[in-house]
């Protein structure tokens, strides 16, 4: 019997940015430290999108969580969500459905929160000029996140779409109280960007190595399929840390990973995922000066750790 069903208001409404942080700062030490389960990424096409299937456990102590979700590019000339998604925890003593969950909010604020922490653990506490490339709803959610680890000066915003991203940061400059501006170029958003963030669905790159500062640390959360690949095969090849958010997911999902092996730039084992450098099982930044490159596919125990944050079970 299912206690109850929550909509994505409900789900916005308990999942602060904060807490979606701390839960998701959670999953992944609880990754790394091997306390959570986490089952393989399942990515099927669905009509003229596709479906993708998520589970994972954040420890003993709680049960279960499973996502399926839509994503579907041309939603968005059709003023309909890109992404959707349905969420159901199970009890872990008897296994029952304990709730279902609309899963956009909840997508939506566990990506964004992720890679605030990932921010946080591998950008130097200084980097407070961010560009961001995209201007919808990740864009925006990515903003506000890492507005929540770092002391941004300035945000640069650009999406193909100029009114789009006029609007965006016009809204954030607002919310937030920063100095946020639309720019025209991707080069023009990047150039002097210390933190940058891709939140784009492109199958080709938005960045290139040239583009980029030295000492970045660049974030990318739409190369979540291995034809999407929103930088170029030279930023991955030339940076001196490269962060994914689980290595078994990255290799086989990750676009930019996934060309970076067949190319020969990179190796197995000079990957390393967020929960070991979390733990201290592998190293992070080294270098100021050192191109950091981090590239989330999106996991199980992400979903997991943000439904049981909402029930206020974590």
């Amino acid at each position: 019997m299912t206690d109850m069903m929550w909509t994505d208001a409900d789900v916005a409404a308990a999942l602060d940015l904060d807490t979606a942080i701390r839960s998701q700062r959670t999953a992944f030490t609880a990754l790394g430290d091997g306390r959570a389960r986490l089952a393989q990424k399942v990515s099927v096409p669905s009509g003229t999108g596709t479906a993708l299937g998520y589970l994972g456990t954040v420890s003993a102590e709680h049960g279960a969580v499973s996502k399926l979700v839509a994503a579907h590019p041309g939603n968005a000339e059709r003023g309909l969500p890109v992404i959707s998604a349905t969420v159901l925890v199970l009890d872990a003593d008897d296994g029952r459905v304990r709730a279902v969950m609309a899963g956009t909010a909840l997508t939506e604020l566990r990506t964004a929160a992720g890679s605030a922490v990932a921010v946080d653990v591998l950008a130097p506490e200084a980097a407070d000029e961010l560009a961001v490339l995209g201007s919808g709803v990740q864009a925006r959610a990515h903003v506000r996140a890492i507005a929540r680890v770092r002391a941004l000066r300035t945000v640069r915003i650009h999406g193909r779409d100029r009114e789009r991203r006029e609007a965006l940061a016009r809204e954030l400059a607002a919310e937030l109280d920063l100095d946020v501006r639309a720019v025209d170029t991707a080069q023009q958003a990047v150039r002097g960007a210390s933190l940058v963030a891709t939140c784009t669905l492109s199958a080709e790159p938005v960045i290139t190595a040239d583009q980029v500062e030295p000492g970045a640390t660049v974030v990318s959360v739409g190369s979540f399929e291995p034809h999407r690949r929103e930088v170029d095969e030279e930023l991955v090849r030339r940076a001196g840390l490269v962060v994914v958010d689980d290595v078994d997911t990255a290799v086989h999902h990750a676009g930019p990973i996934m060309r970076a092996l067949e190319r020969g730039d990179r190796t197995r084992e000079r990957l390393h995922s967020l929960g070991e450098v979390l733990t201290g099982r592998a190293p992070g930044r080294t270098d100021p000066g050192q191109l950091v490159f981090y590239n989330s596919v999106g996991i199980g125990v992400q979903d997991a750790a943000a439904a049981h944050a909402v029930l206020g079970t974590l």
